[in-house]
């Protein structure tokens, strides 16, 4: 979608159509997100736009985008700033999500004083950007439920000079809103499902929390998504193949639920018979997703069975005697190496062993970035990928940022 395509109706009514079918064939909410803010910066002109999520009683800042400010260095890293702020009518965003009712402002900084609401202008002061108009929309899904609040910031004419959102922008924008917020609400209804399954596993493995499968499902999506740009993949299929990946991830470790009590909580190592057994939650993993009906079912497959394969070999379950989709799938024949193992395995071999070595666990204080970084480093070329290592040295501003967003107290 084109800003100038809002000056003619059927164009825009078109154009909203064709990009809210876009929308609702992604599934994680971050990409959904990502995709909404994108589509209505173009629309509008927008320099900047952010959008938070309802929970609770507060807006969670969920995504940013910032042409700006957020250069390709910086612009993940920001992705995973962590506040809420109050559903009152005391700020912007909240106000508008109390009244439910879209909101322009020409100039923030002469909002008449008798309004409820102001203008929070510590951002502006911290960063140097210069808020001037805002249009601010509800998140309306099915059934009158608010979802959360868009926010776009400076409207740009062709010319790059900042003014107020147009008419056009204030008319066709919030359609746009209205049908991309049940997508939204799918996005996070696919999310959670993903944690209740993997509370599940938690119940038997007290490792695999939310805030681990959270944080290694977003380390594997930047890897990815750093991977594809240095092959100039298209940035569509970037997207679509980084929300599977993402949930795809979180689910790596789902096939634990298959192991017994004794092997999984023993605070002790594990015998060389107690680590046979275990080398078969790769094959439980595996097994829920044989019956393939999606993309996401097969990177899920192939992230269960294989992220524990060594670049190198040596790693398990190995090539099983049958295809990985048939009854009989089991352990044993040879270990997958090098570019035999999928891409997305070796990705997430990297991000979960990383997220392991990083956390605190009943046997271990967690290990300084130092440590964590050096033990990939002398692994690379062995256990993992040297370029998923390398990628990952290269974005972990991006990582850290990650990790302070889903702490091990189920901070979201």
């Amino acid at each position: 979608m084109s800003a100038e395509r809002l000056t003619n109706r059927d164009d825009a009514v078109m154009a909203i159509l064709k990009t809210t079918e876009e929308v609702n064939q992604l599934k994680d909410v971050d990409t959904i997100l990502d995709k909404i803010l994108y589509e209505s910066r173009q629309l509008s002109g927008a320099d900047a736009g952010s959008i938070f999520l309802v929970e609770n009683d507060s807006l969670i800042f969920s995504y940013v985008q910032n042409d700006t400010l957020f250069k390709k260095e910086t612009a993940n890293a920001a992705l995973y700033q962590n506040f809420g702020i109050p559903i009152s009518e005391k700020s912007i965003v909240g106000y508008v999500a109390k009244t439910r009712q879209s909101l322009a402002i020409d100039d923030a900084y002469e909002l008449d004083p008798t309004l409820p609401f102001s203008f929070n202008k510590s951002f502006d002061e911290k960063s140097g950007f210069r808020t001037t108009s805002m249009l601010t929309i509800p998140l309306i899904a099915q059934e009158s439920r608010l979802v959360g609040v868009m926010q776009l910031i400076n409207a740009k004419n062709e010319m790059g000079k900042v003014g107020p959102f147009s008419e056009e922008s204030r008319t066709y924008i919030p359609l746009f809103c209205n049908n991309a917020s049940v997508a939204i609400e799918r996005g996070v209804m696919n999310r959670e499902l993903i944690l209740r399954m993997m509370q599940m596993a938690e119940l038997r493995d007290p490792s695999e929390t939310g805030a681990h499968v959270q944080r290694v499902g977003a380390y594997c999506a930047e890897i990815y998504g750093t991977w594809a740009t240095r092959r100039n993949h298209n940035a569509k299929d970037i997207k679509r193949a980084r929300d599977n990946l993402r949930l795809a991830a979180m689910l790596h470790d789902v096939g634990k639920v298959g192991i017994s009590d004794n092997i999984l909580k023993k605070p002790a190592k594990l015998t060389d018979e107690e680590f046979d057994t275990m080398k078969w939650h790769t094959v439980y993993g595996a097994r829920l997703f044989k019956n393939q009906t999606s993309e996401l079912d097969r990177m899920s497959m192939e992230i269960a069975l294989c992220h524990h394969e060594k670049f190198e070999g040596r790693g398990y379950p190995g090539v099983p005697n049958s295809e990985v989709w048939s009854d009989s799938l089991c352990l044993g024949g040879e270990p997958r190496n090098g570019q035999a193992i999928p891409l997305a395995a070796r990705i997430c071999a990297v991000a979960d062993v990383f997220d392991a070595l990083a956390s605190p666990r009943s046997y271990k204080d967690p290990f300084p970035d130092e440590k964590c970084i050096s033990i990939l480093e002398s692994d690379a070329g062995t256990h993992f990928d040297p370029e998923m290592v390398e990628i990952f040295i290269e974005i972990f501003d991006v990582i850290k940022a990650i990790r302070d967003k889903w702490t091990e107290n189920g901070t979201v």
